[in-house]
């Protein structure tokens, strides 16, 4: 017998080999028919696979992220199924569960995909689904899976395996698809009831465009029709709020092939968002006892290599420049910058928390294919700060940065998110995290304690901690239910050790400080392009690059209109106007378009009690008001940055 544990603390005991699915059985068979996977010592498998020892087991469902890759990543296996079906030469690379759904890259051959094909895909899909179809896993040597895929001809799956060790190779089946996979999957194919095939387009090998194009086929899925509908409504609303086609219209950003793809150019509209963001960053920091430095883009190698980036991102920085026989990279990261800054004078336990900020530009090489938009970019300014603490001071600080994040959602309008705790693997210390076990279940439980502490939400996830220490990812949702990760904050306990930091606690003797990184606003790129799609470009007051449009209704009253613009801008109001030969109409058509906050509208009987007509963007006509009376309510929304 062995003994299962599940959620709510109870044991019960099973049968050496009993299933998840078994367990779920004997609870209900309700919840039985509701579970996709389950989280066995906080790792997913399949419901079926047998449970051979005691465990934690968790049951899941739709409700759970897990669950819900685990659904997606199953109907990539069920729509390469349908691919082969109708192209039998087709070879497949990698089918991975994302965010927006699914994808599989696959190579054709000289066959071509093209946007019509995907429905008869997606019809194909369906058949096959109603097949009712179980996911099979099976496991197998290496030996034999290369015999099994050298004879398929498949150099594709050849090639995956290369890079992996025996005794940890699975292969899975579901009708007569079978394809190299760790899974987990769900039980059948029979719940996947609405799916939607998005786009097909190219995506090179690995993304090195160095290497054969792939057709990439993107998809999504759900357990009914209800839900596939609203998902689709939201994406022709997240297609009106897309920050490159705002960006566009707006004037806020450019990007030039002269200059280099992922490198943007901030047009005059953008860069005031940008300054009003910083003017907001600086507030908050001044008030929460920061003090701002400035780091040069570039350093030598030898920097690189102390702080363990270059060992471990060496693949995400741009490659070096050589000068006098020395190596400098520019700047990907600026930790190093600032821990030399911490350690340039003394410090002692009087100086703790020592406390900088920084908007520092940096550059890293995101892969061509990778790259979107402002979402995912080459060169990026960071809200960056790092905080030096005694252990003993650690929580409180790492509450205060918790509340910075909060006071800033409260901002925005931010009512979704959730912190999500990336944990190391011990099976890859030395390898991607640095090599200190007991200082990485201190340093989690630290930051873990804090969350529960505060009530804050999150998740955690194994396996994505940074090399020298735990990080949480900030995951915020728009207002139409679009989730973006904003920002990292992530706790350090190997750098300090790295460049020898120390400072002189009360005993008199050298202590290693905490390091906390933390960047609550994210980059200008990640979060003005999260800004656009929140807000469907219609930015608030404090934020829009132009804030009000002053519209007489003839040329006659032009002389009015350039008094209320002096009176405008004395105040501190972005406002222009506009003195083209057109009619009214147009003009509010045109600034309404432009998604201007307010608009400011006279004849002669406005002047004649020194008023103007506002409108408001979104809200139409809001009545005659005294000039002066508008100027003090604007002034106090600005100010206020309500």
């Amino acid at each position: 017998m062995i003994k299962i544990t599940l959620p709510d603390g109870s044991v019960r005991d099973y049968n050496k080999g009993t299933s998840a699915m078994d367990v779920a059985k004997s609870i209900s068979e309700g919840l039985a028919r509701k579970v996709l996977a389950a989280s066995i010592n906080g790792e997913v498998w399949d419901a079926s696979r047998a449970i051979n020892e005691d465990a934690s087991l968790k049951l899941l469902t739709w409700d759970d992220a897990d669950a819900k890759a685990t659904f997606r990543h199953s109907t990539a296996h069920l729509m390469a199924e349908a691919v082969q079906s109708i192209y039998p030469n087709v070879k497949f690379w990698v089918g991975p569960a994302v965010d927006s759904g699914f994808y599989y890259d696959m190579d054709l051959g000289n066959d071509v995909l093209t946007e019509e094909g995907l429905h008869v895909v997606e019809k194909k899909m369906v058949e096959l689904a109603k097949k009712n179809s179980t996911f099979q896993r099976k496991e197998i040597s290496k030996a034999d899976a290369v015999q099994y895929f050298t004879e398929k001809g498949d150099e594709y799956k050849l090639d995956l395996l290369s890079n992996l060790e025996d005794g940890s190779i699975t292969l899975y089946t579901q009708g007569d698809f079978t394809d190299l996979c760790r899974g987990p999957h769900i039980p059948n194919t029979s719940f996947i009831k609405a799916i939607k095939l998005n786009s097909v387009s190219g995506a090179f090998w690995k993304g090195d465009e160095k290497n054969k194009q792939l057709t990439r086929v993107y998809g999504i899925s759900f357990p009914n029709q209800k839900e596939l509908d609203e998902h689709i409504l939201m994406l022709e609303e997240a297609k009106k709020r897309d920050h490159r086609k705002l960006g566009k219209e707006l004037g806020i950003y450019t990007m030039d092939d002269d200059i280099g793809q992922g490198l943007v150019l901030w047009m005059p509209n953008g860069t005031v968002i940008i300054e009003e963001l910083e003017k907001l960053a600086k507030e908050t920091e001044n008030a929460a006892g920061y003090k701002r430095v400035v780091t040069p883009h570039i350093a030598k190698e030898n920097l690189y290599l102390t702080s363990g980036h270059l060992p471990y991102y060496a693949d995400s920085m741009y490659p070096p420049m050589e000068l006098d026989g020395t190596k400098y990279y520019l700047k990907a990261m600026n930790c190093p910058h600032h821990h030399k800054i911490f350690d340039a004078e003394p410090k002692s336990y009087k100086d703790l928390p020592y406390r900088i900020a920084e908007y520092g530009t940096c550059y890293r090489y995101e892969q061509s294919g990778e790259l979107f938009g402002l979402m995912r970019v080459r060169c990026l300014h960071m809200n960056d700060a790092h905080i030096y603490c005694s252990k003993e001071q650690f929580a409180q600080e790492f509450k205060a940065v918790n509340d910075m994040y909060l006071k800033y959602f409260k901002i925005f309008g931010i009512e979704k998110y959730v912190m999500r705790l990336s944990l190391h693997d011990p099976a890859k210390l030395g390898e991607k995290y640095v090599n200190e076990p007991e200082l990485w279940l201190e340093t989690e439980e630290l930051v873990r304690s804090v969350l529960i502490e505060n009530n804050i939400p999150y998740v955690e996830v194994k396996g994505e901690g940074a090399f020298y220490g735990p990080k949480i990812d900030v995951q915020i949702w728009s207002v139409i239910g679009r989730e973006f990760t904003l920002a990292t904050n992530q706790v350090d306990f190997a750098q300090s050790r790295s460049f020898k930091l120390s400072f002189t606690n009360k005993d008199n003797e050298p202590e290693i400080p905490l390091i906390i990184h933390r960047a609550p606003l994210g980059t200008h790129e990640r979060f003005i392009g999260f800004l656009l799609e929140h807000y469907a470009g219609k930015l608030p007051t404090w934020l829009a690059p132009l804030q009000v449009k002053i519209l007489p209704i003839s040329d006659k009253f032009m002389e009015y209109g350039e008094a209320v613009l002096q009176k405008l801008k004395t105040a501190g109001v972005r406002a222009e106007i506009d003195d083209r030969n057109e009619k009214i109409g147009k003009k509010i058509r045109d600034t309404e378009i432009a998604k201007v906050p307010y608009m400011l509208v006279f004849g002669e009987k406005e002047i004649a009690d020194n008023a103007v007509a506002v409108r408001k963007q979104g809200k139409g006509d809001q009545g005659v008001v005294n000039l002066d009376e508008f100027i003090k309510n604007i002034t106090h929304e600005i100010l206020n940055r309500e």
